[in-house]
This record gives C-alpha cells, sequence and structure tokens, in this order.
C-alpha cells in the first residue's frame, strides 16, 4: 500500500524538482505531435472514455503522454488556493509579430547540424512560448494543453517567484538575510534550517540531509511528498502531515554556505519565513505585491497540502503571458507604468549572481560559469541573461542587453532541464541576436 501511495503523492512534487530526474518516458519516441492531448484525447467527452481519464490518485497521472493534459490542469485534480489579478483593467500588451523568427538558425550544443526556431518548439514540446522586445509581443505560439485563456504549471520557476518575494522583503529592511533561521522560526530551531542564515536557504547553500533520489524507496523526497499530499493519509500513516512538519525534521549535512544543492525544501522554508515576516501566505503577498499591480490578465493558483499551505517550491500555475510579465518587470527594474512594484535593491542582487565557485561544485555541465541567487538562475554571460527554470521546460529568460524576455511553458518528456537546455540556451540566445540587430 505504501508504494502506491507514495508514487502517486510524489508526482507532483517531481515535477518540480529542476534536477536531472527522468520521466516515465525515458526512451519513448513520441513527437510532441503524436502526445498533443487532444489528439490523444485525454479527458474529453461526458464523461471521458474510462481508459481516457486521469485522476491524481492514478499512480502515472504525471507520466508521459498524461502529464501533457495534466500541466494544464492541476485545479481539476487537487485543492488549489488562488492568486487574486485584483479587478482593475489589464495592462495591455502592445503587439509587434516578427514573421522572420520562425526561421532563425542555430546549432544546438553538441551538434553539428542547424536547427531552426521553429523546430526547436517541437523538439521541447512546447505548450505556449512568447517573446517580449522591449515590452512588446513579437512572437506568440501555443499548442498541446494550453492556449492564451489557459493556464500552465510553472514548476519550479514557482521557486523564482519566492525568492522574488524574499529579496524584497530583505530590500526593504523587514527580513534581515544575516539572521539565522531559527531566530526567525523558533519552530525550525533543532532542524538543518535552524543555524542557516536566509541568506543560505535564498542561495540554496545550505548543507541538509535530504535524498531526491527517486529510485530509492526510502530517499526524503517521499516522505517529504506524502507530507504534502492533499489527500487523506491511510491509516497507519506515522509521519509528517504537512510540509511546514516536514520541515522540521530535516537533519544537517556538511556545513552551511559551501556548496550549492538545489533542494525544494529550500524554497518552502522560505515560504513559511515569508508568511511569518509578512503574516501572509506566499499566495496572498505574490498578489497583494506584485499579481493584482502589474496589469495580470489573469488570476493564479497555487497548489496546496492538506492544511492549505501554497507550495512554494512548485505549485504556482498562471497564464502565459502573465508569467511573460514577470520577466517584463524584471527588466523593467521592478515599475510598471511608472509605479514601482520591486525594489531596485532586490532585482540588483539577484542579477548580480551569486557565488560561482559554491554553483560550481553542483556539476551542471550545461551550466558553466553560472550561479544562483535569490532562487534565480544567473548566466553571468555578455548579455547578463538570468532565468527561472522548472521540469520539462518551463523558463523566464531575461536578457538585459536584448531588452527581451521569453516566457514558455512545455511538457518534454524527460524532467531534468538537461534534456532540452542544448536546445533551449542557443535558441533563446538567436533570438537575443536577431533583436539586438533590429532597427
Amino acid at each position: 500500500m505504501w508504494s502506491s501511495f507514495f508514487k502517486a503523492s510524489t508526482a507532483i512534487l517531481a515535477a518540480t524538482l529542476s534536477m536531472p530526474v527522468l520521466s516515465h518516458a525515458q526512451g519513448v519516441a513520441m513527437t510532441a505531435e503524436q502526445s498533443d492531448p487532444k489528439a490523444l484525447g485525454w479527458m474529453l467527452g461526458a464523461p471521458p472514455p474510462a481508459d481516457k481519464i486521469i485522476r491524481f490518485s492514478d499512480p502515472d497521472y504525471f507520466s508521459f503522454p498524461k502529464m501533457r493534459w495534466t500541466v494544464c490542469h492541476f485545479r481539476q485534480l487537487m485543492p488549489t488556493v488562488g492568486v487574486s489579478r485584483g479587478l482593475g483593467a489589464p495592462k495591455p500588451l502592445t503587439r509587434e509579430i516578427d514573421a522572420t523568427i520562425d526561421g532563425l538558425t542555430f546549432t544546438p550544443t553538441g551538434a553539428a547540424t542547424l536547427m531552426t526556431w521553429a523546430q526547436s518548439l517541437s523538439a521541447n514540446y512546447t505548450d505556449g512560448i512568447v517573446v517580449l522586445h522591449d515590452g512588446k509581443v513579437v512572437y506568440e505560439r501555443y499548442s498541446g494543453c494550453l492556449d492564451e485563456a489557459g493556464q500552465h504549471g510553472a514548476m519550479s520557476v514557482t521557486k523564482s517567484l519566492t525568492g522574488l518575494l524574499g529579496e524584497m522583503l530583505v530590500a526593504e529592511g523587514k527580513l534581515d538575510e544575516t539572521a539565522k533561521v531559527a531566530t526567525i522560526m523558533p519552530e525550525l530551531a533543532k532542524s538543518a534550517f535552524g543555524d542557516a542564515t536566509v541568506r543560505q536557504v535564498l542561495d540554496m547553500t545550505t548543507g541538509l540531509r535530504y535524498s531526491e533520489d527517486y529510485a530509492d524507496p526510502n530517499a526524503d523526497v517521499w516522505t517529504y511528498s506524502a507530507a504534502g499530499n492533499p489527500l487523506p493519509k491511510p491509516a497507519d500513516y506515522k509521519g509528517p502531515q504537512s510540509y511546514f512538519e516536514y520541515l522540521k525534521t530535516v537533519a544537517k549535512q556538511g556545513e552551511h554556505g559551501v556548496a550549492f544543492g538545489y533542494k525544494t525544501i529550500n524554497t518552502d522554508a522560505l515560504g513559511w519565513i515569508i508568511a511569518r515576516i509578512s503574516g501572509k501566505s506566499v499566495a496572498d503577498l505574490l498578489s497583494e505585491r506584485i499579481w493584482s499591480r502589474m496589469g495580470a490578465e489573469q488570476d493564479a493558483y497555487y497548489t496546496v497540502d492538506s492544511i492549505g499551505t501554497p507550495f512554494a517550491g512548485g505549485g504556482l500555475n498562471a497564464g502565459l503571458r502573465d508569467i511573460a510579465r514577470i520577466g517584463q518587470l524584471l527588466l523593467d527594474d521592478g515599475v510598471v507604468g511608472g509605479e514601482r512594484l520591486v525594489p531596485e535593491a532586490a532585482i540588483n542582487s539577484i542579477r548580480g549572481g551569486g557565488d560561482k565557485a559554491a554553483f560550481e561544485k553542483a556539476g551542471y555541465a550545461n551550466l558553466p560559469g553560472w550561479s544562483y541567487r535569490g532562487m534565480w538562475w544567473v548566466s553571468h554571460n555578455a548579455h547578463g541573461a538570468y532565468m527561472a527554470r522548472g521540469v520539462h521546460g518551463q523558463s523566464i529568460y531575461i536578457d538585459p542587453a536584448a531588452r527581451m524576455v521569453i516566457a514558455r511553458f512545455s511538457s518534454h518528456p524527460t524532467a531534468g532541464n538537461a534534456a532540452n537546455d542544448p536546445t533551449t540556451l542557443p535558441a533563446f540566445e538567436a533570438v537575443a541576436e536577431h533583436l539586438m540587430k533590429k532597427p
């Protein structure tokens, strides 16, 4: 019983981790077109045929190709909490479509053959992508489960928004980045987080005993996921009942501040810190400080655990253009329509990047010279580009030199971004170079 329960309950968590974890689709030959959820008939009909129904309790509900439907429909599967866009009118995005972008070519990393931008969309199982240049929409495409009115799981892009909220509180003097976590969260005093600083949590340089090895049935990730599962626990379940309860059990391994280690529990710890400092959940604070003030088109939402705690590490779902608006907000130094939403110091902190030496120890071969700061991935390339990244290809890519933002939702069959980076990163750079040449 425990095996099937854990497998079903951890699918949503596995979907949010930007690590080289493979989905069940490893080796599957279905193309983006062949695996289109409409073509496969998932959840179509009233009711759908029995063999086309997807439920959260199904152990394969987030396995390829089902997950190509699931990424757009989390609120049909599990409890959620809203992120209100407020009552004002959306801020319109001017459109100046550049029809030449589809034909742009680039060479994927490690390849010898050119690929076009249009070909890269299918190669990366793109559900939706929008390119902004100087705040104007120059490219927009939808496929798979997504259209312009739909919403999609942002996966670990969520972490970057949690990190942004944390950086805002630091910049405003409400959160001391040098403070030990235990001084803010006494509940975590006996955990590994207790003697870590807020900055070490923000930059994921904490020393935590936490395994995300899905091949190991005893890995910590299974217990963490079971704690966050909103479904009723089995009668013999003795573990933590919520994200908060689990965080109190995390043991220390190694020293804080030495090496970057990408672990989702850092973001959930930060989400708890933010809630304690602000008096609001990350969902409510995101709405109050950003979503209701940036001119969003749609409400967003978070998946939640059994006590209604938003999944700060990966639970955000939103419309694509609103995700692009987040990128544009940062590109515009935190200002929308003359109103400052994000302190300049918070954006400067993120853009400046983190400890490159600490990041290098994590062994991201596709990201040489990068760093991690405030839960954003910083390239340190000639354009100063930085990203929010989520498994299966979720992205916000901000290129200050090109005045470009790319927002993408995808459902790539392989979870880890190592599978799509060789195509994604040179494709994004090719568009940036193209836009910089425009008059």
